[in-house]
């Protein structure tokens, strides 16, 4: 216990509570005064001593507010990390589910187009057939009518030929019995 402007002061400290505020200041450290007693401390090292004490004790107190402050901060940006870090992830999250069902939507697209086009190439594959099924009747169809023709045009040659044939022997024979008229003028 200590006296100050004859006011009793009495400090306390709770050793488990760093946060506590102090009952003393460092104003009262340097405005403290003591009674005198016949054996008592000597006041100018008392004095010195108190005066040393104060801005030591002011020093600490700034430097505690300082990283009070600096705390403070570091907190509100740890804050700001741990929202961007949310912020990142859900959009992480949300960049592989679209990233999903794009995979998923061009995995079916794919699919249909493959279908798609393994059906059209069987129903031009299936008219492919069916045209050269059809080249190949019209193919048979025309040679048989060239087969009809040829068998038409020799028949006709053939025709012509025994007709020629024919015309030759009558000719023959006229000319032997009737003299040529060129030729009876000759003889």
């Amino acid at each position: 216990m200590f006296k100050s402007d004859n006011a009793t002061l009495e400090v306390t400290r709770d050793m488990s509570s760093p946060d506590r505020p102090m009952s003393i200041t460092p104003l009262d450290m340097r405005q403290a005064r003591f009674a005198k007693t016949m054996r008592g401390f000597d006041t100018t090292a008392v004095t010195s001593f108190l005066q040393d004490a104060s801005d030591g004790f002011e020093q600490a107190l700034r430097e505690n507010e300082r990283l009070r402050q600096e705390i403070a901060r570091l907190d509100a940006t740890l804050t700001q990390f741990r929202d961007l870090e949310t912020g990142l992830k859900n959009t992480l999250v949300t960049a592989q589910k679209v990233a999903d069902d794009m995979r998923e939507n061009a995995t079916q697209e794919a699919a249909r187009i493959i279908s798609d086009a393994e059906g059209r190439a069987d129903l031009l594959m299936q008219r492919t057939q069916a045209r050269a099924e059809h080249i190949e009747h019209e193919i048979d169809a025309l040679r048989i009518k060239r087969r009809e023709a040829e068998s038409s045009i020799e028949s006709t040659i053939a025709a012509l030929h025994n007709t020629l044939d024919f015309i030759r022997g009558q000719d023959h024979r006229e000319e032997r019995l009737t003299p040529h008229p060129a030729m009876a003028g000759a003889a």
